[in-house]
């Protein structure tokens, strides 16, 4: 998730915020056809309302045991990437590694392709690009943000799957009620952002000093084509 500066002028709209602190837990029900809970299409939790549909989130759709091959088999066989940006008057490391797919290119068996099954099963949207962000401990982390709205086709959502350790996303209105909200994004879930949140609100992954194992985040968005 690329943070971006460029949300229209004015004050953004403002979205109805649940009471939502925090969400743990995985679905206990058994597994069905490529580790599919049977109660996959439960009622998310919304964690925040607005016209396009808000910020939703599943947690437990990919079986635990299928969540934790998928995600052996990622970091394990990507081609995961250090990149290195410029901050003030020096060039630092990204806090995370990175790499990007896309979807039509993906082998049908590769893992990435069982993940795009399961999104469009729950949010489902004409998704070209995959990125994925491996944070390898608590000292790992992505600044609070909104994806680059030039970057993004209106008015697709951004879903994400997460796979390996929980981790904590802080989620905060860019105006107005700044309160932030917590949610921990369990092993094999989904979150889904409307696009008009990333115009709302903004999101990270913050530091930690406990103890945390590493974890992939595979983000789900639709690209305007290449120019050119």
């Amino acid at each position: 998730m690329a943070p971006a500066a460029d949300a229209p002028p004015g004050d953004p709209p403002r979205a109805r915020r649940t009471g939502v602190e925090a969400v743990t837990g995985i679905a206990t029900s058994a597994a069905g056809p490529g580790g599919m809970p049977h109660d996959l299409f439960q009622a998310p939790v919304q964690v925040l309302d607005d016209a396009g549909g808000g910020i939703r989130y599943w947690p437990g759709v990919i079986a635990p045991d299928v969540a934790q091959d998928l995600f052996d088999a990622l970091r394990a066989d990507v081609d995961w990437r250090c990149l290195r940006r410029p901050m003030y008057d020096r060039v630092v490391e990204v806090p995370r590694l990175l790499a990007a797919f896309a979807v039509d290119a993906l082998p049908v068996a590769s893992p990435l392709a069982t993940l795009h099954a399961h999104v469009q099963a729950l949010a489902p949207a004409p998704y070209n690009a995959i990125g994925l962000n491996l944070y390898r401990d608590g000292r790992d982390s992505v600044a609070m943000h909104h994806d680059t709205l030039r970057t993004l086709v209106a008015p697709y959502p951004i879903t994400l799957v997460s796979l390996g350790a929980p981790r904590r996303m802080l989620i905060r209105a860019r105006a107005g009620d700044r309160a932030t909200m917590r949610i921990v994004l369990a092993p094999g879930s989904v979150l889904r952002m409307s696009h008009a949140s990333q115009i709302t609100h903004e999101h990270g992954i913050p530091k930690t000093a406990r103890a945390q194992g590493p974890r992939v985040s595979v983000v789900f968005r639709v690209r305007p084509p290449a120019p050119g």
